[in-house]
Parts: C-alpha cells; structure tokens; sequence
C-alpha cells in the first residue's frame, strides 16, 4: 500500500482527538456515547416497564432487545446505519426478536431531549420510526429550526408537532426511560438489555456500545437455541 496522504493523516488526528475528547467525558461524567464494544464481564440487569415505549415485532416474540440511545450520539447513529436494517430483516420482521426503544439523553448533549420529545412528537402523528432514523442520521444536525424542517420533510402537520414540542408533554416519559437506566447502571449510549422475553419485566444482559450484527446474531440465536 502506497504512503497516506496529508488529508487522510489529518483525518487521523482528528478522529484522534475526538476519541481522547471521549475518554476525558467518561472520567469527568461518567456518562459517554459508547463505541463498538470492547470484551468486558458479562452484566445482567432488570428493567422496569417503560411508561411509554416504542417497539417493533411480535410482543410473544421469544427474545427481547431493549435500547437505551441518544439522538445526538455518533455510535448510535454508527448502530442505527450499519446494524438496525439487518437486525430488523433478520430477526424482527421474522418474528424472532421483539426491539424496544428508551431514552437516555446524556448531559452533554443539549439537544438529545429535544430530539426525544421530536421523536416522540412525531410519533402522535404515525411517524415515530421515521423521524428516529432522520434524527440517527443526523446526529449533529438537531437545532430547533432543524427538527421543524424535519418535521415538515416527513409530511408532518408542523403546527401540530410544534404545539406538542411546545408542551414539552415528553419530559417526564423520557425522564423516566433516564431513572431506570440510572438505578440498572446504564450510563451510555447506545446500551442494550437482551434476553428472553417475559410478562414482568425485562431482563437479560447488558450490551454497551454500537453492537456489530455479527455479535448480535450470535447472541440472539444463542438465546433462541436454549432450553426453554
């Protein structure tokens, strides 16, 4: 392979600085956007039922994957790009995984709550999955002004969504979504609970980081072959 170029070296510097920018916000926080995941002790933890909760696939589906994200997280947005699409065709619309979505906006993006409660705001018009994935893809476009061109883009009625923005009415749902990830030590984004589903709440082990689908595959169809 032939030398880098002064661009790419650039970029390297960049990327860099943004990942020891990171590692200084989980020393200093204790709250980060996670990247891929790095071999750790296996966790397993128990959540509460969400007061309000978005999900896709069967509610009897036998496994259950519950996220925690941040719209204003680059690794969310990492997982939502290269692992929702296949994750979905794979093993929620074949009706082996039921996929549950939380909020944790992390205090160092001031524009995560506002993009949960748009998210959410769009939900009351049909339109949930739609606007996560235009606020994944753009995690570092999340302005006011953007999230009504969003809005707009999406078919929305923007005097609707903007009344329901306004309101706030969101706050305490995703406040919620943030107290149970606390009290089951979730601390970044994107975090997932996986495990069999059940009645009560959901349980099962704690994923941090923006999960490859090749380890998900191997996890979820470990959990399909167990004993039931």
């Amino acid at each position: 392979a032939g030398a880098i170029t002064r661009a790419q070296a650039d970029s390297i510097l960049v990327e860099l600085r943004q990942v020891h920018a990171l590692l200084d916000r989980v020393l200093q926080q204790g709250t980060a956007c996670a990247p891929s995941p790095a071999p750790a002790p296996q966790k397993r933890v128990t959540l509460p039922p969400a007061s309000t909760a978005y999900e896709l696939g069967r509610k009897d589906a036998p496994v259950t994957l519950v996220e925690f994200a941040d719209y204003a997280c680059p690794f969310c947005r990492q997982f939502d790009v290269a692992t929702f699409e296949p994750l979905k065709r794979e093993f929620i619309d074949t009706g082996k995984v039921r996929f549950v979505v939380r909020d944790l906006p992390l205090p160092m993006h001031a524009a995560a709550l506002p993009a949960a409660n748009c998210a959410r705001c769009a939900g009351e018009q049909g339109r949930f999955w739609e606007m996560r994935h235009v606020l994944m893809v753009n995690a570092d476009k999340l302005g006011p002004d953007q999230l009504v061109t969003y809005a707009r883009e999406l078919g929305l009625d923007v005097p609707r969504f903007q009344a329901c923005m306004d309101s706030s009415r969101y706050d305490a749902a995703i406040h919620k979504d943030m107290a149970d990830a606390s009290a089951a030590g979730i601390s970044a984004t994107p975090s997932f609970v996986l495990g069999a589903t059940s009645r009560a709440a959901a349980s099962g082990l704690l994923l941090v980081g923006a999960m490859p689908i090749a380890d998900l595959e191997t996890r979820i169809r470990a959990l399909l072959a167990a004993p039931k």
